[in-house]
């Protein structure tokens, strides 16, 4: 073993007890002068060539590694991935352009000009941009908010109603769908222009997950009617998708019998190969495109079968061939949609910037999560120019594109490539689709979705606080709308947070035999509390939302109530002090009566002088005085008599004051050596902050324990709680000195030592005394 390295055994460690500045001293901490703001603006404003070249490489990161790009190791996989994923955009991007309440071939369009963006600005290789359902319901939800049925009713001459005009409707919700896609695109860049990219933190898991369970559930009401082929009313607002289910139930009677054997048909297919080309995706070289088979199947029967015509089954329709010419979005709508927008903005970057990090993980690479952002941003902000609507990562293609052999976003341009071909030729032959065929294409491809039902009992095993935050996210998505219940879950989880904070785990900390470690007693058997130490800690950070509640604790837990203790304290010190001036009065009424009897007994004694001598032989009577000088003019003189009984008495009076005087000093005594506890250690490990309420509460903690004579230390803090501790200046310098350590063993060691010294000199004083 190389000499110095500590083996795996024993660990003894043999150093002097340390407060922080003998680890400042030891460690020779760094000190760091600020740099002044005027050059700190110099230096983030001065430009040079290399920071130029890394600002452009940064904000275009195509340019970084595209010229390194690697024909003969990165060439084949990325065309085949490409074509796969290609394959994969025709039927999810129609099938999901349904969702967001367009035609099909608006989806087409939000799969291929957004990913070029995506190509050029974004930072994931294996990520594949375009349509997704989640972001495309929400899309919907806006269309059909702000484009309802109602506004485009055709009138008619007799009862003031008729048919919808669908031309003008589907119009007016492709010019939404633009406006709420260039919003969208402006919040993400200016979001990550600000390095706003960690607001995604705030989404948790928990939280994501079941807001896409819920909207799932979403999706799979809003594609029922196309598998039974009914037309319900549509609802918008919160408990629309109960409105819903009920009005696709009462229409149950009134299904399409050949769309429902279409959709039934098709869902078998789907899933039936879907599994084999999860059980062999290891032995077959690319997965088996059912999707599209099924898609160009189903065209083909519906044509020559003419489903549409004899069955009444609903198709696609027509399907422009071509590219449609930039379109400015209408800015007259983006006031409307802006509060709808942000919300999208928030979950598909959450959904994208998951699936990235993911990638990222599993390859060895990172990704930048505020160029993430902007690169979003520049795809849904360009897309909107082009009638597309909003784009995030989809997570079965990027599985597939990662699958297949993917290496870089040069997979993306091949599967653009795809859709375009399609888009300028294929597409028209779509006409006779059935919608149902779309529908199911959904269903299937929400099946990792449904299984995130899976959490309920994980999350119960595992933590119930995130199985709340994921069931009060799931209801509020399903009974409000998508944005409102969005705002409730990011609410109700940072509300579990501060409930957290306030309400952390106090402990009382033990040694345990033999090492250096305390832990809590209540935890371990083996961790014993050391007499006369209270070590104390709490599991959070120590803050304004629950310092009170900390000093709560430390009083309950240690046994001390420093209210009580000092109130009791007070009172027998005023009792002390009441008693000491009637010992006073009494001694000054003492000294005055003495007075009186010195001068009594002066004049006494003139008048002995005076008298006559009194005969030998005259006997005095019994129980007369025996003495011819205590009696005057033949009455008895009771000075002495009086002075013997004031002499007992006030005898008697100050041995009793005396007692009671000791009494109230004992008393005064035991309040603060009553307990047990003469020193308190306050371990801060746990405190990432400190607030000016938590700086406040400490230096009353050690003021008010000091009043009751028990000692006060701290131990475990960061440099940046020391530094912190110091600039709030609630401190002495020598309490920063002297009763901060670096652990709390290192306090205990310190704090056994200084009692062992007190006791030692007491004990010393008192055999001087003696």
């Amino acid at each position: 073993m190389p000499m110095g390295v500590p083996s795996s055994g024993d660990f003894c460690v043999q150093r002097r007890v340390l407060v922080q500045s003998g680890l400042d001293e030891l460690g020779r901490r760094r000190t760091r002068t600020p740099q002044p703001l005027d050059q700190r603006v110099k230096d983030r404003l001065r430009c040079s060539v290399p920071r130029l070249k890394q600002m452009v490489l940064g904000c275009v990161p195509v340019l970084s590694w595209l010229p390194q790009y690697s024909i003969k190791e990165n060439a084949v996989g990325d065309v085949v991935s490409g074509l796969s994923v290609g394959i994969m955009h025709l039927p999810q991007g129609m099938a999901y352009a349904l969702l967001a309440s367009l035609a099909p071939v608006f989806g087409l369009y939000t799969s291929f000009y957004p990913v070029l963006i995506y190509f050029i600005f974004g930072t994931s290789r294996h990520i594949s941009i375009g349509t997704f359902a989640v972001v495309s319901i929400m899309v919907g939800s806006v269309t059909e908010k702000f484009g309802p049925d109602s506004l485009f009713m055709v009138m008619n001459g007799t009862n003031g109603t008729g048919p919808v005009d669908i031309v003008a409707r589907d119009a007016y919700r492709v010019q939404i769908a633009s406006a709420v896609t260039a919003v969208v695109g402006v919040l993400q860049i200016l979001f990550g222009l600000v390095r706003f990219g960690f607001v995604v933190t705030y989404l948790s898991e928990p939280l994501v997950r079941g807001y896409t369970t819920a909207v799932a559930l979403q999706v799979l009401l809003s594609q029922l009617k196309y598998v039974i082929g009914v037309d319900p009313k549509r609802y918008t607002g919160p408990l629309s998708q109960i409105y819903t289910l009920i009005d696709l139930c009462s229409l149950l009677p009134k299904t399409n019998i050949a769309t429902l054997v279409v959709s039934l048909v098709a869902l078998f297919v789907l899933i039936l190969v879907k599994e084999l080309n999860a059980c062999y995706r290891k032995k077959i070289p690319l997965p088996i495109p059912i999707e599209l088979i099924v898609l160009i199947v189903a065209t083909i029967v519906s044509y020559f079968a003419q489903l549409r015509m004899k069955y009444e089954v609903d198709v696609v329709g027509e399907i422009p061939s071509g590219l449609k010419a930039p379109q400015v979005p209408d800015g007259n709508l983006f006031v409307k949609v802006v509060g709808d927008a942000f919300a999208i903005v928030i979950v598909a970057y959450a959904i994208s910037i998951s699936i990235s990090k993911t990638m990222a993980l599993k390859h060895g690479y990172t990704v930048d999560s505020n160029q993430e952002l902007i690169a979003l941003g520049l795809s849904n902000v360009f897309g909107a120019f082009f009638q597309c609507y909003c784009v995030t990562a989809s997570l079965s293609r990027s599985l597939v594109q990662e699958s297949t052999g993917g290496k870089t976003q040069v997979a993306g341009v091949v599967s653009s490539i795809i859709v375009l071909i399609t888009v300028l030729k294929i597409g028209s032959l779509f006409a006779e689709l059935p919608k149902a065929i779309l529908a199911t294409i959904v269903f299937v491809n929400l099946k990792g979705m449904f299984k995130q039902f899976h959490d309920i009992p994980t999350l119960w095993r595992s933590n119930k606080v995130d199985l709340m935050i994921w069931s009060v996210t799931w209801v509020a998505t399903l009974l409000l709308n998508l944005d409102v219940g969005l705002a409730v879950a990011v609410v109700f989880a940072m509300l579990t947070v501060i409930f957290r904070i306030q309400l952390p785990r106090y402990s009382i900390l033990g040694h345990v035999p033999g090492t250096e470690l305390y832990v809590d007693t209540d935890s371990y058997e083996e961790a014993k509390q050391i007499p006369g130490i209270t070590i104390f800690r709490s599991s959070a950070t120590i803050c304004y939302t629950n310092a009170e509640m900390y000093l709560d604790a430390l009083q309950k837990m240690s046994g001390i109530n420093i209210v009580t203790l000092l109130t009791e304290k007070k009172r027998l010190e005023s009792k002390l002090k009441r008693q000491q001036e009637k010992e006073k009065k009494k001694a000054k009424k003492a000294a005055k009566k003495q007075e009186n009897r010195n001068m009594s007994e002066q004049n006494s004694s003139k008048e002995k002088k005076e008298q006559k001598v009194v005969p030998t032989d005259e006997v005095p009577p019994r129980g007369s005085p025996t003495n011819a000088a205590e009696r005057v003019n033949g009455r008895v003189n009771h000075a002495y008599q009086d002075a013997a009984e004031v002499s007992v008495s006030a005898k008697d009076t100050y041995v009793e004051d005396d007692d009671d005087s000791s009494k109230e000093e004992a008393d005064v005594e035991s309040v603060t050596h009553r307990r047990r506890t003469h020193s308190v250690i306050l371990d801060l490990s746990t405190t990432s902050f400190v607030d000016t309420v938590t700086a406040k509460t400490l230096s009353n903690i050690f003021k008010d324990f000091g009043e009751i004579d028990v000692c006060v230390y701290l131990a475990g803090c960061q440099v940046c709680i020391v530094q912190q501790l110091k600039r709030a200046g609630v401190f002495s310098e020598s309490i920063l000195l002297n009763n901060l350590f670096v652990t709390v063993h290192d306090a205990v060691l310190h704090t056994l030592e200084t009692k062992a010294l007190q006791d030692c000199g007491q004990d010393m004083f008192c055999i001087t005394k003696m």
